[in-house]
């Protein structure tokens, strides 16, 4: 482990899931004092004892919690230890609402709020290469950006808070329904009596392909569904993503259609698998699954 630089602050990691528990590492790595705390105690460094704790300890905090009901039980417990000089970054998924009622709740503590989601799933995260997309106030992203840096490849500053939340789900849109195209292509392609490989192949040299085919085909091909984005999370972002097309009076056809297959996948049992793991339910080689009715999504 590289030696701890006294000189800089002190970072909070709330949430150590396939993510936050990489993101930690990477942050020691760099040589940022860090301070982790998940509601499951974990054997990491630096774990506290509470959330209180960490904000005792840090004044800047990333979460990486499932959902906006974890992001507002996480702020709950930090509030009565915010204070002015505290950064909440926000690396959770939560879509548009979830995104600006978490700040305007940590806003009334006296701290300041970054909307900062990512992309990048598990392998991306050991290499310290996510994507951050940001939404907040210039100040707020210059300060967290070395510690963001830290983590990633790429930072992309999309905005106010809350329009980073949009873009975060409707590129996860783009790889729901890539995916879910997939799972289909490669299905038609078995069931052909085609050598599955060809079809791998094919895509190799096609303008299609690109970096979630490269990922997910191989998953496909071998069964290896370990996770590396859960199907149970990119179903949340789905539903995130209509949502927000709801409230804007958008007709997303392709979106609804894979939420209601997803849905499917996660009754059966899927949910803990990698999203890729939606090729599973051709696994018989019979006919397509069934969407979930619209109530259902």
């Amino acid at each position: 482990m590289a030696l701890l630089n006294k000189n800089r602050k002190s970072v909070g990691v709330i949430g150590l899931g396939i993510i936050g528990t990489r993101v930690a590492a990477g942050l020691r790595h760099a040589g940022f004092n860090t301070c982790v705390w998940n509601r499951t105690p974990r054997p990491a460094p630096n774990f506290l004892g509470s959330p209180i704790e960490v904000a005792q300890e840090c004044d800047v905090i990333q979460l990486f919690v499932a959902d906006a009901k974890a992001v507002m039980e996480t702020i709950e417990a930090l509030a009565p230890a915010l204070k002015p000089e505290h950064l909440i970054v926000c690396n959770a998924t939560i879509g548009l609402e979830g995104t600006l009622a978490a700040a305007e709740r940590v806003r009334q503590t006296g701290a300041r709020f970054l909307d900062a989601p990512f992309t990048g799933s598990k392998g991306a995260a050991d290499k310290r290469q996510l994507v951050y997309y940001i939404g907040g106030e210039e100040q707020d992203f210059l300060r967290a950006k070395p510690i963001l840096e830290a983590t990633s490849k790429a930072i992309v500053h999309i905005g106010s808070v809350g329009q980073a939340a949009v873009v975060k789900v409707v590129t996860n849109l783009i790889s729901a329904v890539t995916v879910q195209t997939l799972a289909e292509a490669l299905a038609i392609v078995r069931r052909s009596g085609i050598r599955p490989e060809a079809l791998a192949e094919a895509i190799e040299s096609n303008a299609m392909r690109s970096g979630v085919t490269d990922l997910k085909l191989p998953a496909m091909l071998t069964g290896d569904y370990s996770p590396h984005f859960a199907l149970k999370h990119m179903f949340k972002d789905v539903q995130l993503g209509i949502e927000i097309a709801n409230k804007l009076e958008l007709d997303v056809p392709a979106t609804s259609t894979v939420g209601g297959v997803m849905y499917g996948a996660v009754m059966k049992g899927l949910g803990d698998l990698d999203y890729a793991a939606v090729s599973k339910l051709y696994d018989n080689h019979t006919v397509a699954p069934k969407a979930a009715p619209a109530a259902a999504q």
